[in-house]
C-alpha cells in the first residue's frame, strides 16, 4: 500500500480542507482587480481559522505580492483595516496601482496564543501564497512583507528568521508545512525590534478607559523567570547579525510615545553592522501610527516605491 500524498489533490467536493484546497474563484471588479476574500491559510484545533485576502491588479502574467501585516499590540487588529491615519483606499490604491498584489493576513492574537504563534502564522501565510501562487496570479519568487506596529515587528522577523539558520522552532508547522517562507524585502513601520529594552516601560493610558493588558507580557507569556529569554527570542535584533537579510525600509515617528524611535535605530544599526541594506526614515513630529504628521501619503508612496523596486528588480 502506498503512503498518502502530503498535499492531496484538489477536489470539487470540498475536500481536502484548507489550506490544501485551491482558492475559491476571485471576484473581478470593474477596475479589473481580482479579489479573493477570506481564504483559510491555516487551521489549528481550538483556534479560529486564520484568514487572508488577496487583491491582484490586472496583468498579463503573475505579479509580485506584498504581505500586509496589521498592528494592534499583538492583542487586536484586523487584516482588513490599516491604522486610522492611513485610509484603506490610499494603502490599497498605492499597492495595486504599482502593479503589486496585496495579501492582507490575520494572525493569532497574543491572548489566544503567545509568541511564536504570530510568527508561525505569518510564515504559514507566505507558504500558502507560494503554494497557490498559480491560482492567485502571483509570482512566488517575488514576495515582500510590510507591517505596522506589531505587524512591523512580525514583518521584520519574517525577513530575518530562517529555518536553516535558526532552526525549525520559529518556522512553525501550521498550514502548508513544506516550502519557503522567506521574503525579498521588508517595510517595517514603527515596530518593536528589541523587546528586552522596553520590558517594564510604562504605557500611555487613556483616562476613563479600562486598563489595557500589557502587550509585552501577553506576547511573551510564560513564567516571569523566563521573560528576558523569551524577549530575546521574540526580538528582530537577535537575528539581524546573520547574513542573508533582505533589504529593509524602517519608518518611525520621532515622537512615538508607544514604541520609542530608538527601537528602529537599534534595528537599523544591527543590520548595518552586518552589512545589510537598510534605510531608516525618521518622521519629525510624528507619534505612533504617524499621528501629528502630514507626511502619511508620502510615507505610503515611499514604502510602495521601495517594495516595487526590490520586487521587480
Amino acid at each position: 500500500m502506498t503512503s498518502p500524498s502530503p498535499e492531496p489533490a484538489r477536489s470539487d467536493t470540498g475536500w481536502p480542507p484548507p489550506p490544501f484546497r485551491a482558492p475559491t474563484p476571485a471576484e473581478t471588479g470593474t477596475d479589473g482587480v481580482r479579489r479573493f476574500h477570506g481564504l483559510t491559510y491555516a487551521t489549528s484545533p481550538g483556534y479560529r481559522p486564520r484568514l487572508l485576502d488577496v487583491h491582484v491588479p490586472p496583468a498579463d502574467g503573475p505579479v509580485p505580492a506584498v504581505v500586509w501585516i496589521h498592528g494592534g499590540g499583538w492583542l487586536e487588529g484586523d487584516r482588513r483595516y490599516p491604522p486610522p491615519t492611513v485610509p484603506v483606499e490610499l494603502l490599497h490604491g498605492a499597492v495595486l496601482g504599482a502593479g503589486l498584489a496585496l495579501v492582507s493576513v490575520d494572525y493569532r492574537h497574543s491572548l489566544e496564543a503567545p509568541f511564536p504563534a504570530q510568527l508561525h502564522d505569518v510564515k504559514a501565510a507566505v507558504r500558502y501564497v507560494r503554494h497557490h501562487a498559480e491560482d492567485l496570479g502571483i509570482d512566488p519568487e517575488r514576495i515582500g512583507a510590510w507591517g505596522e506596529s506589531a505587524g512591523g515587528h512580525l514583518a521584520a522577523l519574517a525577513g530575518l528568521v530562517r529555518a536553516d539558520a535558526h532552526g525549525a522552532g520559529l518556522e512553525g508547522v501550521e498550514g502548508v508545512r513544506e516550502g519557503d517562507s522567506s521574503v525579498r524585502a521588508v517595510v517595517d513601520w514603527y515596530g518593536v525590534s528589541d523587546i528586552e529594552a522596553v520590558l517594564g516601560q510604562p504605557l500611555p493610558s487613556v483616562p476613563g478607559e479600562s486598563p489595557y493588558p500589557n502587550p509585552f507580557d501577553a506576547l511573551l507569556g510564560g513564567p516571569e523567570s523566563e521573560r528576558r529569554e523569551r524577549a530575546r527570542a521574540a526580538s528582530p535584533v537577535t537575528y539581524a547579525a546573520g547574513s542573508g537579510a533582505p533589504p529593509f525600509l524602517l519608518i518611525h515617528g520621532r515622537e512615538d510615545r508607544l514604541v520609542p524611535h530608538s527601537q528602529s535605530e537599534a534595528l537599523a544599526g544591527a543590520l548595518k553592522d552586518a552589512g545589510g541594506d537598510v534605510t531608516l526614515r525618521s518622521v519629525e513630529g510624528a507619534d505612533h501610527i504617524f499621528l501629528g504628521s502630514a507626511e502619511v501619503p508620502d510615507i505610503v508612496a515611499h514604502s510602495v516605491e521601495f517594495l516595487h523596486g526590490h520586487l521587480t528588480a
